[in-house]
């Protein structure tokens, strides 16, 4: 059945330069070089209900994540960090039961060039439900499955010279959008990509996890990815757990033969894998390792873990 798309905006307020805004305020021009070139900067992080309120998960880490993004593309962004987490709280605060934040940093002027003339840098903050405030608001809404239908993109691959891997810009996602719109149109819920030298690289917005027949748990080093947070979490778990951790190249091949898989990153936590390229694994998804890593990631997020509660960020704290 057609859901009916809501017609007002969600009732939010987005942080922009220091002043909250309506939801439905917070434009840039059609013409704004950050939508006509890709220079926008962005980071994306997850807000959790937790017995202290509101936690933002790893503030600090994505924070300086987003900073150094802004450095590679250049822009001339005048935000201090302090500032950055002073307000990622505010919007926090200033949204309740916000699931997510989204930071960005954008050049909002009019421009014709490549290189825009007005380099002034604007910062929006949204903290907003991404399933009731944008994905339930489509006319016919994407559901995501419990485990996952994986494709392994072997035409379209990341290569580093065209835009480092460790930007997290808009530009970046053009290539990996495309190869996913695609596997969606053969039936695969995601997709993922391939490095220039054909070593298995990441998903579109999420790192991939490999578990091997021993036990061992294996991941592209950051020579091939973008530097997830939720990746480094869940390494960091793994070996809390004692869980064997190899980081570096991982070949395709070694997905494909794997005795479970999981994608992991801020939008997803711990997204098991059912099938690679139609073929499903022989132990039904989550597997035991991939299951024991969501359950434990899980209970942090949600400020049930004393070991990691240092990894959430009380919005409301005094």
């Amino acid at each position: 059945m057609t859901q009916t798309q809501p017609s007002s905006a969600p009732d939010r307020r987005i942080w922009i330069d220091g002043t909250l805004v309506p939801w439905a305020s917070a434009t840039v021009h059609v013409l704004s070089h950050s939508l006509a070139r890709g220079s926008l900067v962005f980071d994306y992080l997850s807000v959790h209900e937790t017995p202290r309120g509101a936690g933002i998960f790893r503030l600090g880490e994505h924070l300086e994540r987003f900073q150094r993004s802004v450095g590679i593309v250049g822009l001339p962004m005048l935000q201090s960090f302090d500032q950055l987490f002073a307000g990622a709280c505010e919007v926090v605060r200033a949204n309740p039961g916000a699931t997510a934040l989204k930071v960005m940093a954008y050049v909002p002027s009019e421009e014709v060039d490549v290189v825009p003339m007005d380099e002034r840098v604007a910062v929006a903050m949204a903290a907003y439900d991404p399933v009731a405030d944008v994905i339930l608001r489509k006319p016919n809404p994407r559901r995501m499955p419990k485990a996952i239908a994986l494709k392994i993109e072997r035409v379209r691959r990341r290569i580093e010279s065209h835009l480092p891997t460790h930007a997290k810009a808009a530009a970046n996602y053009l290539g990996p959008m495309m190869a996913k719109w695609q596997a969606r149109k053969e039936g695969f819920d995601e997709v993922v990509m391939l490095d220039e030298h054909g070593h298995l690289s990441e998903a579109p917005t999420s790192n991939v996890f490999v578990v091997d027949a021993a036990g061992t748990l294996r991941t592209p080093s950051l020579d091939a990815v973008l530097p997830g947070v939720t990746r480094m979490s869940i390494v960091e778990i793994a070996k809390h757990e004692g869980v064997a951790v190899h980081e570096g190249v991982v070949e395709p091949e070694e997905l494909e033969r794997a005795a479970e898989a999981f994608l992991a990153s801020t939008s997803v936590g711990v997204w098991p894998v059912a099938s690679v390229d139609g073929n499903a694994f022989a132990i039904p998804a989550p597997g035991p390792i991939s299951a024991r890593l969501k359950d434990r990631f899980d209970r942090i997020v949600a400020g049930g873990d004393p070991d990691f509660a240092h990894w959430l960020t009380i919005a409301d704290a005094k």
